[in-house]
């Protein structure tokens, strides 16, 4: 008698990616703390530059239509910024080490913790948004401007948060992640989120407007008041683009280099 022979086949691309997406959204329900800071602090960023700094910044009272884009793009910075902990986490407890020994891709596990976190940011987002209306912002976008701004969102989120995986691979240890991570967070303040760039210091002016931030906050606001984009828009673009490019290289490479071929 012949002995039986044990075939075994690798799942599909599909059902693992599928698979670790489910994962990494089943962590993002349990740790609800860590969902609740990511809408709570854009939004008391907001009440506050609405209520204690706007008088000061626009006596006019228009100032929460201004502030709004920036704590949106903020909110996403913030919430994609726990993508670099979870990915760290993953890479520096031996759970690659397992998921190599199984027929699957083990790279799809970076892939859940993006699309995750994608889903988790966008929601947050959206209830930021429902908050600024609550507190007076009237935008003036038609249906096409609002799915233009909502399509800048979500590719803006995508951006980043593969940025933030990328530092997760390259880190050695949830800690680190989080502290190389925060620094990105910075960029939104040296942008023209809170004031315009033109009433910084010149020498604060040059990097304020030629930083990825500026061009998409500028492009988001233009859409949300219903002006025109301008050269804003496909700078903005080509950021993201160039950003996510990038992000995902350097991913594939930092995950090739520590856990093998898969």
């Amino acid at each position: 008698m012949r002995p039986l022979e044990t075939v075994q086949r690798n799942a599909s691309l599909f059902t693992t990616n599928a698979v670790f997406i489910g994962r990494s959204l089943r962590h993002s329900l349990r740790n609800v703390e860590a969902l609740l800071m990511a809408i709570m602090l854009p939004i008391m960023l907001m009440l506050l530059f609405t209520y204690i700094f706007g008088g000061a910044l626009d006596p006019t009272g228009n100032y929460v239509n201004y502030v709004v884009p920036g704590i949106i793009l903020l909110c996403a910075g913030f919430g994609s910024s726990s993508t670099a902990v979870d990915v760290a986490t993953d890479m520096t407890n031996g759970i690659i080490d397992r998921f190599r020994t199984m027929p699957i891709r083990a790279a799809s596990v970076i892939t859940g913790h993006v699309a995750a976190s994608v889903v988790r940011n966008v929601l947050a987002t959206c209830i930021v948004i429902l908050v600024a209306l609550l507190v007076g912002f009237e935008p003036s976008a038609n249906v096409l401007e609002w799915l233009a701004a909502f399509g800048l969102i979500v590719l803006f989120i995508l951006t980043f948060t593969w940025l933030f995986a990328a530092i997760g691979l390259v880190t050695g240890s949830p800690s680190a992640a989080s502290g190389y991570g925060f620094a990105l967070l910075f960029l939104p303040y040296l942008s023209s989120a809170f004031v315009p760039t033109h009433t910084m210091p010149s020498w604060i002016q040059g990097v304020a407007n030629h930083q990825p931030i500026t061009p998409v906050i500028e492009t988001l606001r233009a859409l949300l008041a219903g002006a025109p984009v301008g050269d804003n828009g496909w700078i903005a673009l080509l950021w993201c683009a160039g950003l996510l490019l990038l992000a995902l290289v350097w991913s594939a490479a930092a995950f090739r280099k520590k856990s093998g071929r898969r």
